[in-house]
Order: C-alpha cells, then structure tokens, then sequence
C-alpha cells in the first residue's frame, strides 16, 4: 500500500524526521488559506497523486506571492498528471499540499529499500538528488552508495559514517545531521513493516540540517493488520479499481497491456504462464491469481474482471490442482460460464489431482468456446492461436 507525500511526512514528524511545514488541500480557496496560515514568502504547490516525476510533469512548481498560489493551484488542481510512473492515461489531481519554501544548498537522495539478495534492508543514497535515481544508476552508478543494514543488530553508527563518508559529508556537524536522520528513517522502516522509503530529494539547508523535501513510502499490504493507523491512510482512488474490486474477493490481479488474459493460482505458476505465453509469440492481459480455493464465484468473478478489458481476445485458465482438486475446478469453471457472459474464447489446462476426471468434464460440457490444453506448452499456444482468430 502506498501513501501520499503529505501522509508520509504525517509519519515522518511522529519519528522526528524534520520537513518543511505543509498544509493538504483539496480546493484553490483552500490553498491560498494554507499558505497564509504558513506565511511565505515563498510557497511550494505540489500534486498529490501515488507516482514519482511530479515535478517534470508540472505537478510540482514554486510561488512568489499567494496570487501565484491561487493561479497555481487552480492549475494543478483537477489536472491530468502524465510522469514516468504513470500510465500513459496519467492520475487525476484532486489534492494537493502547499509547504514553505526551503534554503537548498545541497540535494541528495536517501531511501530504504528490501535487498532481497541479501535479505535485509538497504540503506540507498546519491549526491545526485532531485533526478531519477533510474537515470543515476544508469549514467553514473557510482555516484549510488549503498549500505546494508543486519536487522538482527539494527542501525550502528558504523552505517551511519559508511553513509557519510560515500556522501563526501566530513563536517562534524553535518556528519551528526546525516547519521541522525537515517538512523530515524531506519526504526520508521522497521517499526511500521515499511516496503520501501524514499526521499528525493534530502536537501542540506544553509545551516546544515537535513530536510525531507518530498517523501514517498510503500507498506507491506499482509503487514497493514498491525498498522491500523497506517492503513486508514489508504486512498483508494488512487488505485486501479479492478485491482481494488478483485481484492474484495480474495483474487490478485494487475493490469497489463496485452491481449491474452490469464487466470492462474499461485503467483509462482502465473509468473511462468505469462512467460510461457510470451514464448509462444502472445502478450498477457493481466496478471491474475485466484489463490488456492478456486470456486465457480471466484473463477466467475475472475472472468467478470478480466473481460473488462476491451483488449482481451482470449483467456487461458492454467491451474494446479493440490488442495482443491480438478474436478471441482472444472466443474467451477463450466458454472462460470453460465454466470458470467464470456464471449471469447477460453483455454482451460488443468493439472494435478483428478486431471483426467477434470478434461472429460470439461470435453463433455458442450461448450461452444471452450478449449481443453494437454499441458502448459500446448494450452499457452493454443491461447495465442485463439487471441489470433486462428
């Protein structure tokens, strides 16, 4: 679960991590209240959407005079925001949070992140604040520190001065500053079961102090039950709203931009169905896994998601049978059919306990756009033959 900028600096002050003071908003009048409250005289108005690249979208820009906050905001506000970490569709704006201006000497990069490799937290920084880490990593990936973090001793002062030292910080001072702020940034990652933290950028202020400039967070959605306050920040809005609907009825599903749509259990399995079918010369639609207790309303509701994506030629079904066996599988998907209106064609391979009882269910069903794959391979590139019309 991800939250907004305003909500991650909420988060921040309760760990005592200093930004500049900030006022959310959700109207032009509202704004230019806010940047009275806080006083100027200079103003940042920012969009509040789930994506990175805000600014070079124009969804990030600086006012003078509290006439330019209502210009501003009234042109911020209700905008589409098209950036790097969007779809080509772009989010709506409907906040936005009005923070003073800051004394920027220096701007860095700071985040925490899972090394899965390593399988503890990765402290993340760069001189390079303000630009696309992406683009860093790219051109300049030496210019990237990183400094992993043994959660069994937690954060040492020998991370903090291996953070330090990379960031070119000698400065006594300066070098406190810095170890103080990741050392913040780290109990808050741990304590709320944080899956990414992201600051860029950290600006270094005339008198040497850290300041959180923006602030992006990702939180362990099966962690949120020990994270009441945390999750009631979720803005479900700013989530795609089959994802949000399939949830409800316990199926993970992500949007994709092929034409093949895929209904698998096991993420595992439906990692390598969509590879599979890549192989086979088509592109998946989606990502959609029912879990392990597929049943005729899950496996209905599954296809009600799916087609609604107006690209979709042909759905194959790919699912092992372990706990719950073919059988009930394909007797759950003929249901499906009469529940739901599929209109395109269906290639259902299914494998483990009860296959061969689960095909001759499925043969002897009489249905006109039902296809039966013998194994993954030969169901793969029969739902490719059929997103094709062949």
């Amino acid at each position: 679960m991800n939250v907004h900028e305003y909500q991650a600096k909420q988060i921040f002050a309760k760990y005592g991590v200093p930004t500049p003071k900030g006022i959310m908003v959700e109207s032009v009048k509202d704004a230019v209240t806010a940047a009275e409250q806080l006083g100027g005289p200079v103003w940042v108005v920012k969009a509040q959407i789930h994506a990175g690249g805000r600014g070079l979208g124009g969804g990030v820009k600086l006012a003078k005079s509290l006439e330019e906050v209502e210009e501003l905001a009234n042109e911020i506000l209700g905008m589409t925001l098209v950036t790097h970490q969007t779809t080509a569709e772009g989010k709506l704006v409907q906040k936005l949070y009005i923070e003073d201006g800051a004394d920027i000497k220096d701007e860095f990069y700071l985040s925490v992140v899972l090394d899965r490799k390593l399988e503890m937290p990765l402290i993340m920084a760069s001189t390079e604040g303000g630009m696309n880490i992406e683009d860093v990593a790219e051109k300049t990936p030496e210019k990237i520190i990183t400094v992993p973090v043994d959660p069994s001793i937690g954060f040492q002062g020998f991370h903090g001065r291996e953070l330090a030292f990379g960031l070119g910080i000698t400065d006594k001072k300066k070098k406190k500053n810095i170890i103080s702020f990741a050392s913040k940034l780290y109990k808050l990652y741990m304590d709320n079961d944080a899956e990414l933290i992201e600051i860029n950028p950290l600006v270094r202020t005339g008198n040497g102090e850290f300041l959180a400039l923006d602030g992006k967070m990702g939180f362990d959605n099966s962690a949120l039950g020990r994270h009441p306050d945390i999750a009631a920040m979720r803005d479900l809005s700013e989530e795609d709203p089959d994802e949000v609907e399939a949830s409800k009825y316990g199926l993970s599903y992500v949007a994709l931009d092929g034409e093949i749509g895929c209904m698998v259990n096991g993420a595992g399995l439906a990692m390598g169905t969509m590879d599979t079918i890549n192989h086979m010369g088509g592109t998946p639609a989606n990502f959609l896994d029912v879990g392990g207790s597929a049943n005729a309303e899950t496996v209905a509701k599954g296809f009600e998601i799916i087609l609604k994506n107006p690209n979709v030629k042909a759905i194959f079904v790919n699912i092992f049978g372990g706990i719950v066996r073919c059988d009930r599988i394909a007797n759950g998907i003929i249901e499906a059919t009469k529940i739901t209106d599929v209109n395109v064609p269906v290639i259902v391979r299914l494998d483990g306990t009860n296959a061969p009882e689960a095909a001759e269910i499925l043969k002897n069903a009489n249905i006109a756009n039902l296809i039966v794959g013998n194994d993954l391979g030969d169901g793969a590139a029969k739902a490719v033959a059929a997103a094709k019309g062949e």
